[in-house]
């Protein structure tokens, strides 16, 4: 799931470095020793050897801040690298843990037709979070695959967002209202996966994220000729500006690990954004209008009914897009 990185650069550099400094060290001596000389300062030598020095010490001084680079980058990676172990251990045991315990109790006492049907409905919901669960592992491991133009397909905007709304609705078990859908006629060219995966997981964190009594606004219209603008708002408490960069890199969740309240393993918004520049379109992050609250606002270009295949497909990015985030 990480990206994984060669040791070459890392080695090449370490040895021109290290060959860098041994020069320089001698250059000096050479100097030090020559400019004992009465009249050497006036000799080509001396400023050859001064100026081949210098270079060397820039050289030293840029692999330095190289180095320091990948040393951060190392670190970022090693954090992630246990953000998610932690969060995959939380996500799996505590379903687990649930569902064990919901069994046993079935098993050992007797419960009415009332708690056992309570009983099922929450082995159901731990069962959805195990799914959820390996299918963002999935989706994330896919995503470096090559997009088969077969796939790709002319998709009603606005369908797609009503099926998105009624399965997060039906997830949750929230009045429909509690998503209110305004959607103008766009269609799209692209697979129906990838859409589904893209507003689903947007409508899913706008709802999770939600105040305590959730409130999600979702408007689709067409922003240009040729773009589609699709606005998700919702009434929680807000992304500081200087996270809203980092909530789309990998595994990245605010706050520490252990200490949150929502399940996820910070790899929806990650997988959002690939989709979203797969389709030629950008994704970003503000604050909601008229009051506390975030919105995701996603523009994708967008096609006539009537439009050829072959034309409306050229948006398309079939090649993978390597992330290093």
């Amino acid at each position: 799931m990480f990206e994984r990185r060669s040791l070459k650069l890392p080695i090449t550099l370490g040895v021109m470095m290290i060959v860098s400094v041994v020069a320089l060290t001698v250059g000096w001596v050479l100097l030090s020793t020559f400019g004992a000389v009465a009249n050497i300062r006036r000799a080509p030598l001396y400023w050859t050897l001064l100026t081949v020095g210098t270079t060397f010490l820039v050289f030293v001084l840029v692999g330095v801040v190289l180095y320091l680079r990948l040393s951060v980058e190392t670190i970022n990676l090693n954090r992630r690298q246990s953000n998610f172990i932690d969060s995959v251990t939380h996500e799996l045991k505590s379903p687990l843990a649930s569902l064990k315990l919901y069994l046993q109790t079935l098993e050992r006492c007797r419960v009415s037709p009332g708690e056992q049907e309570s009983f099922v409905r929450f082995m159901l919901d731990d069962v959805e979070r195990l799914d959820m669960l390996i299918n963002h592992l999935l989706d994330a491991a896919l995503l470096d695959h090559r997009i088969e133009r077969s796939d790709v397909e002319l998709m009603d905007l606005a369908k797609v967002l009503a099926d998105c709304v009624k399965a997060v609705c039906l997830r949750y078990r929230m009045p429909a209202g509690t998503v209110q859908l305004e959607a103008e006629p766009l269609w799209v060219r692209a697979r129906a996966v990838d859409l589904d995966l893209v507003f689903r997981n947007l409508i899913d964190n706008a709802v999770k994220y939600a105040s305590d009594q959730p409130h999600v606004e979702i408007t689709a219209r067409r922003g240009g000729k040729d773009l589609g603008v699709i606005l998700i708002s919702d009434n929680g408490k807000g992304i500081p500006a200087d996270l809203r960069r980092k909530i789309f890199g990998r595994f990245y969740r605010v706050g520490m690990e252990l200490e949150r309240e929502s399940a996820g393993l910070g790899l929806g918004l990650h997988i959002v954004r690939i989709l979203v520049r797969r389709l030629q379109g950008t994704i970003r992050v503000r604050d909601r209008e008229g009051g506390p609250g975030t919105t995701f606002e996603v523009t994708l270009p967008v096609v006539s009914p009537g439009a050829s295949p072959r034309i409306a497909a050229r948006g398309i990015s079939s090649s993978p897009e390597v992330e290093t985030v």
